[in-house]
């Protein structure tokens, strides 16, 4: 056979190897993609399972996968960029082969990740040509904001949180049954437990649990103008302010206080049709249960960068609410008058309302 015959021959191979892997390289493919976390704090290690399974006969000398993925998930060590970037997986499989490789992320900044669909691409080994489709890969996972530790929140005054951590205590609700203890001078007879007297041969009295009086709100104002229209010029600082509610809320919860959430932002999408002109606020009514601190905590996370509404409007709402017997505290950036009024007014209706301004910080950090 003369060296014409072998071109032509190897020619027709590489065609027709070509035309195989363009019909059949894809067919038989199976995905999966997940977080082995649903949720972590910013800065902690998430780790991103790829799995791909060949299901025919046919071996695949490469196959690529590429999908978009947020900067604030990166590699260790990577540097956050601009904008979206894609996440490329390279494998090799062989007929039948499952493969499952490992990614290890760093959740960098609070947020709610999505990850809908991957592009796979495959060809044949000596690169006559590619085809590509896409594979639904739905997961996600959300980085709660970072804690800090209390004496770095710029409180009013540590007598202040002291206040609110007595009144948790300071009311014995005749309701909440507690348990028995001994008689002590002047306990009243009606709190006197035969049934546990008689068992136990000395005066035992009904223990009473205590009920707090009042409630503690958290708010973070989203604005640092009037006009909702604008973009948050220093979506840094609301972060910050983002990131202290967070970690009060988690002091306050484990010292037994009934605290809840709320800010004018909204939730991003799925939480929120963002194609509505007005959409709903965020709240988080107080409690005191083991999950408080997980909803508070999740709420904070899916918050987009934006705002609802005014704050002005957003405290209306509690006015119109008759709200009352409330502890406020306001984290904001920016104070006008109009909102002065407003906190006045839910100041009447019986709540202590204590503002955090944090406008001094950002001077600092621009000087």
């Amino acid at each position: 056979m003369n060296i014409a015959w072998i071109i032509v021959v190897l020619l027709a191979v590489i065609f027709l190897q070509g035309m195989l892997y363009s019909k059949f390289g894809l067919r038989g493919i199976s995905y999966q993609r997940q977080f082995k976390q649903e949720s972590v704090f910013a800065g902690e290690p998430i780790e991103m399972v790829d799995q791909i399974t060949n299901q025919k006969l046919l071996p695949l000398p490469w196959l690529r996968l590429e999908v978009k993925m947020s900067p604030y998930l990166m590699k260790e060590g990577e540097k956050i960029k601009d904008g979206e970037v894609f996440h490329r997986t390279l494998f090799s499989l062989m007929p039948y082969q499952k493969i499952t490789r490992r990614h290890r992320l760093i959740g960098k900044k609070r947020g709610y990740y999505p990850l809908h669909t991957v592009s796979v691409t495959t060809g044949d080994g000596i690169g006559f040509g590619e085809v590509f489709d896409s594979f639904e890969a739905a997961t996600a996972v959300t980085v709660y904001p970072e804690l800090v530790p209390l004496d770095e929140i710029p409180l009013p005054s540590h007598s202040w949180l002291g206040d609110v951590t007595v009144q948790r205590w300071i009311i014995e609700d005749p309701f909440l049954y507690a348990g028995v203890r001994e008689y002590q001078h002047g306990d009243t007879l009606q709190a006197i437990n035969w049934k546990a007297t008689a068992r136990t041969q000395t005066l035992q009295v009904n223990k009473k649990d205590y009920t707090a009086d009042h409630h503690l709100l958290i708010y973070v104002n989203f604005d640092i103008d009037e006009d909702i229209r604008l973009p948050i010029r220093q979506p840094e600082l609301i972060e910050r302010a983002l990131s202290y509610a967070a970690s009060l809320a988690q002091y306050t919860l484990e010292n037994g206080i009934a605290t809840g959430f709320g800010c004018n932002g909204y939730f991003v999408e799925p939480f929120t049709n963002t194609v509505e002109r007005i959409k709903p606020s965020v709240r988080v009514e107080p409690a005191n249960s083991a999950q408080q601190g997980y909803y508070i905590l999740d709420a904070i996370a899916k918050l987009k960068m934006d705002r609802s509404r005014n704050f002005r409007a957003f405290l209306q709402e509690d006015v119109d609410a008759g709200l009352t017997k409330h502890d406020v505290l306001i984290f904001t950036a920016y104070l006008t008058e109009r909102v002065s009024q407003q906190i006045t007014a839910i100041e009447r209706l019986g709540n202590a309302v204590k503002i955090v301004e944090l406008g001094e910080e950002v001077d600092e950090d621009a000087s």
